[in-house]
């Protein structure tokens, strides 16, 4: 009879099977989750209820400065991001997410939370993740269709700790994401807060023709989001691709609510994808006596292609035939472009706000070649070219970056 229980226990045991999934991974959540690329092994119960999954997430860049005569920026190979990651479920009604970044020989807690999931037009998430505001901010990093984010993304949060209640709605029509966290600068992420204030974030998204698979608007999205609160820290602003700082403030201090907005919209047809977005972030700024409501401004349009004739998607693309040597197949290959510019209004320099030598704005433009070899591995090539103050010729020289990237995903 011991033999028999042991043999029995055994069995249940063996009831916890390992998969290999190649049509999909894990969807935990309508938006803010890791892409929904295929993952290769993923541990389950029988039924599902309980899952879990490992991930591990890396790039490795080069990062050049052009005609850079007077040698400001230092050209480098770097880890970009290194990234295991642990998701799951839990009894069918409770899923996680925990997404270490190790880059540069530091440990970064970028996401650490948990949902409990009521039904699919509403969950409740607790912890640390992306504030819901940026459509760029919010994509995955391993699916961008450019190697960084674009410039208004830094006048936006990046992750915060705090509550989160997200759902779909009339079968995912309408999307939404709303939030009180603790508060962090533009571009920036936080763990504790500095004050007592709260910050309130929203987002919705309406996709008006997601249930008519014939039209060709099948895969437009309109949004917008916004918040406001307390935020005293005052953001810095550097160019995208070689994070060289081009505005800072001089000794000043937000006072008041911080108030954000950010409309939104992105476009998926056949191979073609398009996406753009707004952002202004608002508030009171001042420097012993001289105080001014300042704005921040700026706004990206974005475009790719897919030249091997995949589905456009905001995921990982899987190529239709992976790349083989010998085969004749060489993957996916998608060309990008984009336009993206912010800028600071006039009074922060004219009134002594911002640091000396600080430029008001960045026009920048970027030219793009993703190489999916499969779903798993991509190459990525940009050029990028950023204009200061409207003038190539001024006081701070146009940037010109090149940036070659080698991805893992799996």
């Amino acid at each position: 009879m011991f033999g028999e229980r042991r043999r029995q226990r055994r069995l249940r045991v063996l009831k916890v099977v390992v998969m290999v999934v190649t049509a999909g991974r894990v969807h935990l959540a309508n938006a803010q989750t890791p892409s929904s690329a295929p993952s290769p092994f993923v541990v389950q119960s029988d039924g599902g209820d309980n899952l879990l999954q490992f991930d591990v997430f890396v790039q490795l860049d080069g990062r050049f400065a052009l005609h850079d005569s007077a040698g400001s920026v230092v050209d480098t190979f770097a880890i970009r991001r290194f990234r295991p990651s642990v998701q799951g479920r839990v009894l069918r009604h409770f899923e996680f997410f925990f997404n270490p970044d190790f880059a540069g020989g530091t440990l970064v807690v970028q996401d650490a939370y948990f949902d409990t999931v009521f039904s699919k037009a509403f969950r409740v998430r607790l912890g640390k993740f992306k504030t819901p505001i940026g459509l760029e901010r919010l994509m995955s990093a391993n699916a961008l269709p450019f190697a960084e984010r674009a410039l208004p993304t830094e006048l936006l949060p990046n992750r915060d700790v705090g509550v989160q209640v997200l759902g779909d709605l009339v079968d995912g029509t309408v999307s939404y994401m709303a939030a009180v966290v603790n508060g962090v600068p533009d571009a920036a992420s936080g763990d504790i807060d500095t004050n007592d204030g709260k910050v309130v974030t929203g987002r919705i998204v309406v996709r008006p023709a997601v249930h008519r698979a014939d039209s060709r608007w099948n895969g437009l999205g309109l949004g917008i989001a916004g918040a406001t609160g307390r935020v005293n820290e005052l953001p810095f602003l550097r160019s995208a691709t070689l994070f060289q700082p081009f505005f800072t403030y001089g000794g000043a201090a937000g006072e008041g609510h911080r108030v954000r907005v950010s409309p939104q919209a992105f476009y998926y047809y056949k191979s073609f994808a398009a996406f753009a977005e707004y952002m202004r972030s608002a508030q009171p700024i001042r420097r012993d006596d001289v105080r001014a409501d300042i704005d921040h401004t700026g706004w990206e349009i974005s475009g790719s292609y897919l030249l091997t004739g995949e589905a456009a998607t905001d995921h990982l693309i899987r190529p239709s035939n992976d790349f083989d040597f010998g085969g004749g197949h060489v993957g996916a290959l998608q060309v990008a472009a984009r336009y993206h510019t912010v800028e600071v209004d006039d009074e922060a320099i004219a009134r002594g706000l911002a640091a000396p030598g600080s430029s008001g704005k960045a026009d920048a433009f970027t030219i793009g070649v993703n190489w999916s070899l499969n779903p798993f591995i991509k190459y990525v090539l940009n050029f990028e070219r950023t204009v200061f103050d409207g003038d190539a010729h001024g006081p701070r020289p146009a940037e010109n970056g090149l940036v070659v990237r080698a991805q893992l995903y799996f």
